[in-house]
């Protein structure tokens, strides 16, 4: 269930350069959970956002390695105005446990927040800050 329409999304899309980087508009990941095995693990975020419904709330999450290449996005298919913060497992991502990865969220509105967990599963993942400009 998909809380806004397509066109909603390529107008706020457009409009993301143009907000405020106000924190309190952005999308932070709290903490994050791991589980599964070697080139199958799942990650859990802890997301806490100022949702408002289908004007503003977190659009996706990402997992990226330390390159910038993008190796899982979980879209979040409506709003959580009345679940804050809340946690989503993904889907099985193929990694070892060495690999250095970030975890990331994107508000629909004002996009990555600075917020990012970052290393690796055998290491663990711990809280960053990555700054809103890196996508």
């Amino acid at each position: 269930m998909c809380c806004c329409s397509s066109g909603a999304q390529e107008t706020e899309k457009k409009s993301v350069k143009e907000e405020s980087q106000d924190s309190n508009n952005l999308a932070m990941i709290t903490q994050v959970e791991v589980s599964g095995n070697k080139k199958a693990y799942t990650f859990s975020p802890t997301i806490s956002s100022q949702y408002t419904g289908c004007d503003q709330y977190a659009l996706w999450r990402e997992v990226i390695d330390l390159q910038g290449n993008l190796l899982y996005r979980r879209i979040l298919a409506h709003s959580h105005v009345n679940e804050q913060p809340f946690t989503r497992p993904g889907n099985p991502v193929n990694i070892d446990q060495n690999t250095e990865i970030y975890i990331k969220t994107h508000m629909n509105t004002t996009g990555y927040g600075p917020t990012i967990f970052k290393g690796t599963v055998a290491s663990g993942l711990t809280s960053s800050n990555l700054g809103t400009e890196f996508a």
